[in-house]
């Protein structure tokens, strides 16, 4: 995929409600991909299993060997789709391993800037990492050899591996999936025809059929995901689209965000005013759900409407979101974005509710999802430094108060919006990131 395309997800589905016989073989499929899943899961997920992963084909022959696919009678298409997919979570689990340690060592005080440098290399390096995790001999040559032993000198290793012992068991664990609500698929095991897909099952040279809605093909590894209940199948298909090239989008923008309105612009432009609503909405509703839940334990039937209404209004919040979002990027015609970067909202003593309302706060769906509208536009989009953004006076740079949402500058007499007066120190900090090559330029 080049850098004038960009991956979409298309969702097809089925015209008529499937048949039981047919949804049930489908169901099948599904479980069986989920218990190859969990036994490269179990088998592979450990420290052990490190040098393995990459690329991951001694752990394709090993599961050759297993036994498995013949146990479960699983065709061989889903039974390797599955082996990798699990391969895919473990090498994410790890990774997320990795970066919670790394946190774990920048925040420890007791720890020099030596110390902390030569965990950083051990955490970086995974043929090193492998061998300290295993308690295994360490033999590296070249440039590599030379780095360890410089920064070896000067720390207490057997400390340090320990501390890296400590920590890693600390963080990881292995994944674990009970959800059999879907499988992914290859070409080999699927065929378009008859405005409709047939899918290969369990039994040899045996294809169900799907009608669909629409009559579009696809040769690319499809997901199909099941609702045995309603009697339905989404299937989602990865395809590249054009990105698109707007010459009327001219335009630099700085943006703030927020839980009450979306974004403001650092021209006043105000988009999701209505977004506190549906907010606190979907953020009131489970919060008085956890409270019914808790207090109803033993009684309680079941989740299943919980989170079908969760669902619901998570659609809801979702879709004004990128209405909003799509209605910004269509006014304002950006060339360039500035958004600012913050650190994950921390917790302080201002209420329950308003705390879970914080931490419920979509900051993150929207920043993807505008991240994902900017590449399907052309637009760049440039984080900036956010550290005292919110309080720094966007007239004469000095710090200011805010007072019922709004910012009053002492030093000049500046009174704004606050958000607007966010987004306007945005924008010049942004445009102040790209100064020093503009002068080279020039």
């Amino acid at each position: 995929m080049t850098s004038e395309t960009i991956c979409k997800i298309v969702r097809q589905y089925n015209k008529v409600p499937i048949l039981d016989e047919d949804m049930r073989k489908l169901v099948e499929i599904a479980e069986d991909y989920n218990k190859i899943k969990n036994y490269v899961y179990q088998r592979y997920s450990g420290i052990c299993s490190l040098s393995k992963l990459y690329p991951g084909y001694t752990i394709q022959n090993e599961m050759t060997h297993s036994g498995l696919r013949e146990r479960l009678g699983t065709p061989s298409v889903y039974f390797y789709l599955a082996i990798f997919d699990a391969l895919g979570d473990i090498k994410s689990q790890w990774s997320a391993t990795k970066a919670a340690v790394l946190r774990s060592v920048n925040r420890n005080e007791g720890l020099g800037d030596e110390e902390k440098h030569f965990l950083r290399y051990l955490l970086k390096v995974n043929l090193v990492l492998e061998a300290v995790l295993n308690h295994s001999s360490l033999e590296l040559k070249g440039e590599m050899g030379l780095q360890y032993v410089r920064l070896a000198k000067t720390v207490d290793v057997h400390k340090l591996e320990n501390y890296l012992r400590r920590q890693v068991r600390k963080y990881h664990a292995a994944p674990h999936t009970d959800c059999v609500n879907g499988f992914s698929i290859t070409e080999r095991a699927y065929r378009y025809r008859d405005h409709g897909i047939y899918i290969a099952v369990k039994q040899k040279r045996k294809r169900i059929f799907i009608p669909l809605t629409d009559g579009n093909s696809y040769t690319r590894q499809l997901y199909i995901r099941l609702f045995p209940e309603e009697k339905r199948v989404e299937i989602l298909v990865p395809v590249d689209r054009k990105v698109k090239v707007h010459s009327d989008y001219g335009g630099r923008v700085g943006i703030s965000m927020g839980m009450r309105t979306m974004i403001v612009t650092d021209q006043g432009h105000l988009y999701g005013e209505e977004f506190g609503m549906y907010q606190g909405k979907l953020s009131s509703w489970i919060r008085e759900q956890a409270i019914v839940h808790s207090r109803n334990k033993e009684a309680n039937p079941g989740r299943k409407k919980y989170y079908a209404k969760k669902q619901r209004l998570e659609e809801q919040l979702h879709s004004y979101i990128n209405q909003e979002l799509n209605r910004f990027l269509r006014e304002e015609k950006p060339a360039v974005i500035y958004i600012p970067k913050f650190p994950k909202p921390e917790m302080v003593n201002r209420g329950k509710a308003i705390n879970h309302y914080s931490s419920m706060w979509q900051r993150g769906y929207i920043r993807e999802r505008l991240a994902l509208k900017c590449r399907e536009q052309s637009i760049e989009l440039t984080d900036v430094f956010g550290k005292d953004i919110s309080r720094e006076c966007s007239s004469c740079g000095a710090m200011g108060i805010w007072k019922e949402k709004r910012f009053f500058c002492s030093s000049c007499g500046y009174e704004a919006d606050g958000k607007e007066n966010a987004a306007r120190n945005v924008r010049k900090r942004g445009e102040g990131m790209e100064q020093p090559q503009g002068e080279l330029e020039g």
